[in-house]
């Protein structure tokens, strides 16, 4: 069994790994920090600070189970411990991967929060445009809500990212992958008023090669606009759970409702795997039964 010297040698082996070779994100990164601390703490706690095998592992997601964590943040905790396994046992640190044959947990898969058309309209109307900081919200919202990006990036949109004249948008996601998405002719106008007037008057004469900034001159932080997002939401009159996700849910739920394909929506969203994009199937299901009695010829 491993030392602890060598569990911790390998976490930060794995995050430069995760880092500098796969390119994953800020965010990704300080997830799988955060989970391998956790489980550090507890080899340390339980294990003198060994690296656990497959037993001690069940006993560790044991643990989880018992602080009442939901099955599917014991899942991604489950499924960081498979993606560093398995990157100790690439790189000869471990002799066996002990997580190959621990099942995730089983998950109740929700149906996303999204707003209706209704809600939607009452969100984009709340924003005061006659400021600089409300063209910008309103900017970001119409954006988020043409393109379902995810808020990091929204934030971090360049200038040099947008094509307005063709209505389209290089995102650069997860990974470093990069895709392009169009743009409705609401957001193209919205960010055209913003950069000719919101923007100009935020920067005062300061240079940033991001499209939405602060009145410091930095770029829009995901706090800084998940803050933003609540005040206008109160104002709409949605008072809870209103987040930058669920404006992407919204995005995609209304363009299944619309008749757009599942693997269409995958692209735009940024999805690897379609699995992911599958968790919009309520929408799907829903049209199946007015698309068999518009074409069956006994419906």
């Amino acid at each position: 069994m491993a030392t602890a010297a060598t569990l911790t040698a390998g976490i930060q082996f794995f995050l430069d790994y995760c880092r500098i070779e796969k390119g994953l994100a800020a965010n990704s990164i300080d997830a799988y920090r955060r989970d391998l601390n956790k489980f550090a703490a507890f080899c340390l706690e339980n294990l003198s600070g060994a690296i656990a095998d497959a037993e001690g592992i069940r006993t560790y997601l044991e643990s989880l189970y018992q602080a009442k964590l939901e099955g599917r943040s014991i899942a991604r905790h489950l499924t960081t411990l498979r993606n560093f396994y398995t990157f100790l046992l690439r790189e000869g640190r471990i002799e066996s991967d002990p997580t190959e044959f621990i099942p995730l947990p089983k998950q109740w898969q929700t149906i996303p929060k999204y707003l209706n058309l209704e809600e939607i309209d009452r969100l984009l109307a709340s924003a005061d445009v006659s400021t600089p900081l409300g063209a910008r919200n309103r900017a970001m919202m119409e954006l988020l809500y043409a393109s379902g990006l995810r808020v990091s990036e929204l934030c971090g949109v360049e200038l040099s990212d947008l094509n307005l004249d063709l209505g389209v948008l290089r995102v650069t996601g997860k990974g470093n992958k990069q895709r392009m998405v169009p743009m409705g002719h609401s957001a193209v106008a919205a960010i055209s008023t913003y950069l000719a007037e919101g923007r100009p008057a935020i920067l005062k004469g300061r240079a940033s090669r991001y499209l939405f900034v602060t009145g410091r001159g930095g770029r829009m932080t995901r706090q800084g606009f998940w803050k933003s997002l609540g005040i206008q939401g109160k104002q709409a009159g949605i008072f809870r759970g209103l987040t930058p996700h669920v404006m992407r849910h919204s995005f995609a739920t209304h363009l299944l409702e619309g008749g757009a394909d599942l693997r269409s929506v995958q692209i735009m969203l940024g999805h690897s795997d379609i699995s992911t994009t599958q968790i919009y199937t309520h929408v799907a299901r829903g049209r199946l039964r007015q698309t068999v009695e518009e074409h069956h010829p006994r419906a």
